[in-house]
């Protein structure tokens, strides 16, 4: 039985913010190479080592390699890290590879570009979708997590160990994880994200002088912004994952048509 799940107005910007986090995360990775480590504090002048840095190492015979240090420990990662191929097929030095920057060569003005632009079109998108969702109770009558959800968190955890999903129209209304983890990241990541990108703007840093201070410095921010975009991939990998083991196409379908289909669950088809 198909129902209709999802309204029009959500499955648009679900499909814009697939598209301006993908161009953000690939943009900003680029933005990153420009200088491939992560500090803590107000500037990296201040003779503390990086937490996090992707070098590129040459040696006597002309060898290239990468090295990521991460807390003081070095792993060799050529070929990913520091040092990746380019386009002549031969090893170049940058920190992230290529392939999963945009653009494509190290190129920090156009990066920048690509950066800002969609990530006003994420904040206005966020911000549409936040107004509509209050306004057409979704978040209230979806994502709200009650008192029977609290209770059933360590059972939604198990089942979701041993890939045990619900079946028929069990399966229509949120679990308590998903709604956490939606309510995590529309309420907590993403705010948190973009604050740490305004942090890193010197011009909004002259508006109000000393607000980056309270988060630790601007290279600080810089940091948070980049931890947090890697909890925002790993949300969008378990995302797409949970998607697939579900029923890829009955899912995908939901978010381009909004048509949905009810399978008949094993209790119902006794």
């Amino acid at each position: 039985m198909l129902i209709y799940r999802h309204k029009l107005p959500i499955r648009i910007m679900h499909w814009i913010n697939v598209l301006c986090f993908t161009v953000l995360f690939m943009s900003g990775l680029n933005i990153f190479n420009s200088h491939a480590a992560l500090y803590l504090g107000k500037s990296s002048y201040n003779g503390k080592p990086p937490i996090l840095a992707m070098r590129s190492i040459e040696s006597s015979t002309g060898e290239l390699s990468g090295k990521t240090l991460i807390l003081g420990y070095q792993f060799d990662t050529t070929g990913v890290f520091g040092a990746s191929i380019g386009p002549e097929g031969k090893l170049i030095k940058r920190g992230f590879p290529s392939w999963i920057t945009i653009p494509g060569p190290k190129w920090l003005a156009m990066a920048r570009h690509w950066h800002f632009f969609f990530a006003w079109l994420f904040v206005i998108n966020g911000a549409c979708y936040l107004l509509y969702s209050f306004l057409s109770k979704h978040v209230q009558r979806d994502l709200a997590v009650t008192k029977n959800d609290r209770a059933s968190i360590g059972q939604s955890i198990k089942d979701h160990i041993r890939f045990k999903h619900p079946s028929g129209e069990a399966a229509i209304p949120y679990n308590v994880l998903q709604k956490i983890a939606y309510l995590s990241v529309i309420f907590i990541l993403l705010p948190l994200v973009i604050l740490m990108g305004m942090a890193m703007s010197p011009f909004l840093n002259s508006l109000l002088p000393g607000w980056v201070d309270l988060f630790g410095g601007r290279q600080t921010a810089r940091t948070i912004h980049f931890i947090v975009a890697w909890l925002l991939v790993a949300f969008v990998f378990i995302h797409v994952f949970e998607v697939i083991i579900t029923g890829l196409w009955n899912n995908l379908r939901s978010m381009i048509t909004g048509q949905y289909n009810i399978e008949p669950s094993h209790k119902e088809g006794k």
